[in-house]
């Protein structure tokens, strides 16, 4: 009998290699395949032939009736397991569903049928970005928000189909993805595009999966980061839309980003690779340039290009009297609402803050509400009149005497998204006002209120970063920013680049031909070179600046990061454990630095302290010997996107 390497997706396989099981018969690589793994079944795929070992081993259950996984995910898959060191099982689970459907349908590929939408002609810029992204390899479309991106990416989708190849096409936020799939529904048809996320209920995803997977004509997949591990064969294209955007980075391993995997499998597939941004990252812009990279510019408006730009005001958040009407909305903001109101228009208003108030402390003796797990601020949500931490979840009831002084006087301050819905609510009690954050229910959430919010039913926006990324909304005539400098305060070397992003980004839902439009910013720095060359769209100065202070300072892309995290019951077994780490890592490995040790931004977490270490290096490989190397007790983040 015939022994194979096996592929388990499942997380609690921490191995290292691919284990061993007995097949009744032959097995090509990519066959999907059921193997009992402990006490429990799980799918694999098979890797390739094993000798027979010298100990007993498991057979294989069942080998359903698919078509293997296609050679190139196989390919990724042993990438990803060098480029991105975790288990494998963790690594694995990415490739393959939990489970798959109780009956596997022969599946019905359909027709793409004839488009239902005419598109207007294309700009010149448009027509200049299709001709500059032919080819395999990286390609930067560098498109200011408005100048119609999208469009560039169904027709360069629409080449690859008519030659039959398929198309990945990623957005950094499941809300986008309903708004992205209609556009591309509109002009290709809609049995050629799926739409594959996280929220889809466990069978739609294992449906799709197994649809895709048997699909025998090309597709269009839309989703997030997870699309690139969409079991598709013969890509032509992947996009990563938004590209700068941090959702791309997973937040747990394996710590992959999606424009490197999404390079790695494009290069596989000898496919073109379009990375898209209005505000591209400091490292893509400089790779590009490095590697003589097409870097495709579009600046001309894809709608009316007759309406003016957008009216932008900024307001000092320090001058007081600004603000006679409310404490965090200046006079200038509110009569912009109002005149767009008067309009029949749509205003957005942006803070990039969830909760009602930030800090809630005693003004007698100073006391404030903290964690007691993680001693971070607790924040308070008015709307369900609780304190929650949001980085463990711990919620308590809000408190009306300070608890240790009894004084009655308690103090909310720094406001969230729902102070600016209770506040506008105030002034403008007959306007219809919806609140987007990462606090909305099921039902509250952008993609399910798309529609609302397209038609005009919604007259005012309020919300976080959300609300920011490529939302085409053509009834929005206002746009007010609260606080400029949210995510400045952060001390971090990649604070100022989101700061200019989000800037960007939120500027860039009006201007975009569709009417007169116009913004207020308030800010506690007016005159700052990141607010000036937001405003004026100068991502070429910020970017010059900004590339002079990495080189400075030794950051991305000057060096690659390893961030290595300890977390002990005390503070001072955390700091002893990362200061005989550091000394050890000098010791062994020459041309790195290594910074710290140092509390963690979060320095409390679920009552266990967190120290880190900061170790850059020229090279990436030296940074993979260190984990390698790495004892327990000690967790990693390699190319992490922020030190925080």
């Amino acid at each position: 009998m015939p022994y194979l390497k096996i592929l388990v997706g499942e997380a609690s396989f921490h191995g290292k290699e691919a284990l061993t099981y007995e097949s009744a018969q032959s097995l090509s690589v990519g066959t999907i395949v059921t193997v009992p793994l402990r006490n429990q079944k799980v799918l694999g795929v098979v890797l390739g032939n094993d000798t027979k070992p010298s100990f007993q081993v498991k057979k294989i259950i069942d080998t359903p009736a698919l078509k293997p996984l296609p050679k190139e995910l196989i390919a990724l898959h042993e990438w990803m397991t060098f480029f991105y060191p975790a288990p494998l099982g963790t690594i694995t689970q990415h490739f393959l569903p939990s489970s798959l459907p109780k009956i596997i349908l022969e599946t019905n590929d359909g027709q793409t049928g004839p488009p239902t939408q005419t598109l207007p002609p294309l700009t010149n810029d448009q027509q200049q970005a299709l001709k500059s992204t032919k080819g395999p390899g990286l390609h930067l479309l560098h498109g200011e928000t408005g100048t119609g991106k999208t469009r560039v990416y169904i027709e360069i989708a629409k080449r690859q189909l008519a030659q039959g190849r398929s198309s990945i096409i990623l957005t950094p936020e499941i809300s986008l993805t309903s708004q992205l799939a209609q556009e591309f529904e509109k002009v290709l048809g809609r049995a050629v595009v799926k739409v594959v996320h996280s929220q889809l209920s466990p069978k739609m995803r294992q449906t799709m999966w197994v649809k895709i997977l048997q699909s025998s004509k090309p597709l269009i997949i839309i989703g997030p980061r997870s699309a690139l591990f969409s079991p598709l064969k013969n890509i032509g294209l992947i996009v990563v839309d938004e590209a700068h955007e941090t959702a791309y980075k997973q937040d747990k391993a394996p710590y992959y980003h999606a424009s490197a995997v999404g390079a790695q499998l494009a290069k596989l597939h000898q496919a073109t690779l379009v990375i898209g941004s209005a505000t591209p990252l400091v490292s893509d812009y400089y790779i590009a340039q490095a590697k003589d990279r097409p870097i495709v510019e579009m600046k001309q408006i894809a709608a009316d290009a007759s309406s003016a730009p957008p009216l932008v005001t900024v307001v000092d958040r320090r001058d007081r009297q600004a603000f006679n009407r409310s404490r965090q909305l200046s006079d200038t903001l509110l009569t912009g609402v109002q005149q767009t109101l008067d309009r029949g228009e749509q205003a957005l208003l942006f803070l990039n803050r969830r909760g009602t108030a930030r800090v809630v402390l005693c003004e007698a003796c100073g006391w404030q509400a903290v964690c007691p797990h993680c001693d971070l601020p607790l924040t308070y949500h008015g709307d369900t009149h609780k304190l929650v931490c949001h980085s463990c979840n711990y919620r308590a009831t809000n408190v009306t005497d300070c608890p240790e002084c009894s004084n009655p006087t308690i103090l909310f301050k720094s406001v969230g998204t729902k102070a600016i819905v209770d506040e506008t609510q105030r002034l403008f009690p007959s306007a219809k006002i919806q609140r987007f954050d990462t606090d909305n229910t099921k039902l509250e959430r952008l993609e399910v209120q798309y529609g609302s919010i397209r038609s005009g039913d919604i007259d005012i926006l309020v919300g976080t970063q959300t609300l920011a990324k490529g939302l085409d909304l053509p009834n929005l005539g206002f746009v007010g920013i609260i606080n400029a400098e949210t995510g400045i305060s952060f001390p971090d070397f990649s604070a100022a680049e989101r700061t200019y992003q989000l800037l960007s980004q939120v500027l860039g839902r009006i201007g975009r031909g569709h009417r007169a439009t116009q913004a207020v910013i308030q800010s506690y720095s007016p005159d700052s070179l990141l607010v000036k060359t937001a405003i004026a769209k100068n991502w070429s100065q910020f970017y010059n600046n900004e590339l002079t202070e990495r080189c400075r300072f030794n950051f991305p892309p000057f060096c690659y990061l390893l961030k290595l995290s300890c977390r002990r019951a005390t503070a001072t077994a955390a700091e002893k454990s990362a200061t005989e780490l550091k000394a050890s890592l000098l010791l062994r490995y020459n041309n790195v630095v290594v910074d710290g040790p140092a509390a963690s931004f979060h320095e409390k977490i679920r009552n266990q302290f967190q120290w880190q270490l900061v170790v850059k290096s020229r090279s990436r490989s030296q940074l993979l010997n260190i984990i390698k190397d790495l004892k327990s007790g000690w967790s990693y983040d390699i190319d992490p996107i922020d030190l925080l």
